[in-house]
């Protein structure tokens, strides 16, 4: 039952917040997005990391 209501309240933000964010006029530039996605792969990588240490110790 607990997973309905979790799938309920992501589903009510989803409708809310859609909308919202396409009423906004914040755009990101090209040169934002290739800022941030230089950081993705490596952050990812020590989060993996992170979570491989996580499951070994435990």
């Amino acid at each position: 039952m607990t997973i309905l209501y979790i799938i309920g309240i992501l589903f009510l933000a989803l409708v809310v917040i859609v909308p919202l964010l396409e009423k906004s006029k914040w755009r990101m530039s090209g040169e934002d997005m290739s800022k941030l996605t230089r950081w993705f792969w490596p952050l990812l990588m020590i989060l993996l990391v992170a979570q491989l240490i996580k499951m070994l110790v435990t």
